[in-house]
């Protein structure tokens, strides 16, 4: 399957030399999310799993912000109206494009300007690398719309990324946290813009994508495994990668003091 002529109705897509980049739309109202982009972002990921011509995603900020998290008006208003099996279709269908995300074989960046809160937070949380920009300024803001903090996998991601008390007072006080703050806690590995990404975007689709993908699915499954566990899958993971021709790529430039070029086979 190829994605690379993708078109979305409810946000922006472009594809280049197998890396794509999405923004969200609705610069004038910082990127909000909606019910529909909610819905067709999640599906995207899904199906990028199967999508050979993309190697790497890039979320992008739109108009100097990255998202604004849900429209107060297409969102927040509804959401006050609904019943509970409908609040919960609702959050199973955000916390459903987290873990699209997560399993897409893709490795996903975020490269955050401007604003980063609620769902778009949630969004960059669920990237594997996050750059982000000396004015990005990243809130979970759950807590000031009277919700708990422990929205669309909060609580499990953010604490191994920057640390149990460090996402504690992000959770329970909805505070923005600066770019500076956000290298130096680990949130972002390195401030940089678009073009820093977009560099580290093709780089990385020009490696060992196959690999990639194995590396992303350990970092995941690794979470709930004993180290032996983890050492055993990782052995196993490894054979399967010494299978691929990516790997005999490699070995063969090496022979001839020559640069592998990988085909993510």
């Amino acid at each position: 399957m190829t994605m690379s002529d993708f078109k979305p109705k409810h946000f922006n897509w472009a594809a280049k030399s197998g890396v794509a980049v999405i923004t969200l739309k609705g610069a004038e109202r910082k990127n909000p999310i909606t019910f529909e982009s909610y819905a067709e972002l999640g599906q995207t990921f899904r199906e990028l799993a199967g999508a050979n011509d993309i190697k790497v995603v890039i979320i992008g900020s739109n108009g100097g912000n990255f998202c604004s998290g849900g429209d107060v008006h297409d969102i927040i208003g509804p959401l006050t109206r609904m019943s509970m099996p409908e609040l919960l279709r609702f959050t199973r269908m955000t916390g459903d494009l987290v873990k699209a995300i997560r399993r897409c074989r893709q490795v996903v960046i975020s490269a955050v300007d401007g604003v980063c809160v609620g769902a778009g937070a949630m969004i960059a949380t669920a990237s594997d690398l996050r750059l982000g920009s000396p004015s990005a300024r990243v809130a979970f803001l759950f807590t000031r719309v009277g919700l708990a903090g422990c929205d669309m996998g909060a609580c499990a991601m953010l604490p191994r990324i920057i640390g149990q008390g460090r996402a504690a007072e992000l959770l329970f006080t909805g505070r923005s946290m600066s770019g500076e703050e956000g290298e130096r806690w680990g949130f972002f590995n390195r401030l940089a813009g678009l073009e820093e990404a977009l560099e580290l975007a093709h780089r990385l689709a020009s490696g060992p994508t196959f690999a990639h993908g194995m590396t992303k699915t350990m970092l995941d499954q690794e979470w709930d495994m004993s180290l032996p566990a983890a050492i055993e899958a990782e052995a196993q993971a490894q054979a399967i990668c010494m299978q691929t021709r990516d790997f005999e790529r490699a070995y063969r430039a090496f022979l001839n003091k020559e640069r592998p070029v990988f085909a993510g086979d």
